[in-house]
């Protein structure tokens, strides 16, 4: 899988006050199942400005541009409503399970290609868990990336993009302001589409199984069903 980190992206006092202003943990969704256990929010009018400046900030143009250079991925396209994108939080025991996102947009018109995702958490390290975890293929060896503070690191969204957060084991607040990118083209130049799909842990095996019936199913349920049962978690500015 191919990524690149950003250390320092902005200013220290920038990102201090980002990180100080961030919703707390109660007005946000805790989202809770074998796959994960993380709170997550794009309710952007109910919290400091500062919260949609700085995820806004990483869809503008010039930010778009530099990073297609980067990448050498072109025609990106940002994702205004942040169909899966937004806030989230992590504390004691929460995870994120090996998994592919979701290959499209909502409209299953446009192509995920990139992750991108900006830590404000001070003083966050390696033995705090809570880090990022870049998978092979076979979700058997991983690369661990630390979820420092004022970081931002940008994945490349394949169908074999396996990632996943490791288990937090501090009391300390993991938080994370997330953007996706989208094409009109294929990542792999070829037609495809997945739902996000989970595996787990090398040393899950009952959970690798059970994520694959799972995975199964509502692969199938969305080939019947494109736009699924639940309501689309997007956000509804009302300048968007």
């Amino acid at each position: 899988m191919r990524y690149f980190v950003v250390d320092d992206l902005l200013p220290n006092d920038v990102a201090k006050r980002i990180s100080e202003v961030f919703p707390d943990t109660g007005s946000m969704r805790l989202m809770s199942s074998f796959r994960e256990r993380k709170f997550t929010s794009k309710s952007f009018d109910d919290f400091h400005p500062l919260m949609r400046d700085i995820t806004y900030a990483i869809q503008a143009s010039p930010v778009l541009k530099m990073i297609e250079n980067i990448t050498g991925i072109k025609g990106q396209i940002a994702d205004p409503s942040l169909y899966a994108g937004g806030l989230s939080a992590m504390t004691r025991g929460h995870f994120l399970g090996p998994h592919i996102d979701n290959s499209h947009d909502s409209s299953r018109t446009l192509y995920r290609t990139l992750n991108v995702l900006y830590y404000v958490s001070p003083d966050w390290s390696l033995e705090n868990g809570g880090n990022l975890e870049l998978w092979d293929k076979s979700v058997r060896h991983s690369a661990t990336i630390i979820s420092q503070f004022n970081r931002l690191v940008v994945m490349e969204t394949t169908p074999t993009s396996w990632h996943s957060v490791s288990r937090v084991i501090t009391a300390d607040i993991r938080r994370c302001v997330s953007n996706y990118y989208f094409a009109t083209d294929s990542p792999t130049g070829e037609d495809y589409f997945n739902v996000t799909s989970f595996s787990s842990w090398p040393d899950q095996p009952f959970h690798r199984l059970l994520a694959g019936a799972d995975r199964r199913v509502r692969q199938l349920i969305r080939r019947f069903v494109p736009a699924g049962f639940g309501k689309k978690d997007v956000y509804r500015g009302e300048d968007l």
